[in-house]
């Protein structure tokens, strides 16, 4: 039976930074795929130290398979104009295990708050769109002895379910397979 769960999930292949412009305020926002919430708050504190000048430092990060981990900060921007457009854009596009920050150097004009969210949206659509993308695979991981005998028939059946071979090792009789099987194939066979 198929499951429900995905077994596989796009996120960042590297870092991609984006940039707004509106009324002599500049936005600047900085993509990057991590893996925990102590991660994305590291990428934070580098932010920061670079950008101690800027007058905000709004972020959103999504983790996890299942997305349920996430959060969205305005830094002192109006409630909702600044991390949850962030955060938005992060589920536009459909990616996980991403942190996106945005700094803020203020202009001197106020952009009232359609203006925030266009640009806070903008520049982080933008770092999104500069990053590669991955798709990751969830693997099980299977551990198998055969004889040589049976191990050609072993290495097809492996080609055709879509797992890959990541360890081999050969003794005098036998082979010893370390073996990647995508999560939902796994289940099914």
């Amino acid at each position: 039976t198929m499951t429900d769960t995905p077994d596989s999930f796009h996120t960042l292949a590297a870092p991609g930074v984006g940039e707004f412009k509106d009324r002599g305020s500049k936005f600047i926002a900085y993509a990057y795929p991590v893996c925990t919430e102590e991660e994305a708050l590291r990428q934070l504190e580098a932010v920061r130290k670079e950008h101690f000048k800027a007058r905000h430092h709004c972020f959103a990060w999504r983790l996890g398979l299942d997305g349920l981990r996430f959060r969205a900060n305005d830094d002192g921007e109006p409630s909702g104009t600044a991390g949850r457009p962030i955060l938005g854009q992060i589920d536009a596009a459909g990616l996980t295990d991403v942190v996106v920050i945005v700094v803020r150097y203020f202009g001197g004009t106020l952009l009232g708050a359609s203006g925030l969210i266009q640009a806070y949206r903008e520049s982080a659509a933008e770092a999104l769109r500069q990053a590669p993308k991955v798709e990751k695979i969830l693997q099980e991981f299977v551990q198998i002895t055969v004889g040589y005998a049976l191990l050609p028939d072993l290495q097809n059946a492996v080609k055709k379910c879509a797992a890959d071979i990541l360890q081999e090792s050969y003794g005098d009789t036998e082979a010893y397979l370390e073996i990647g099987i995508r999560k939902n194939v796994a289940s099914e066979t």
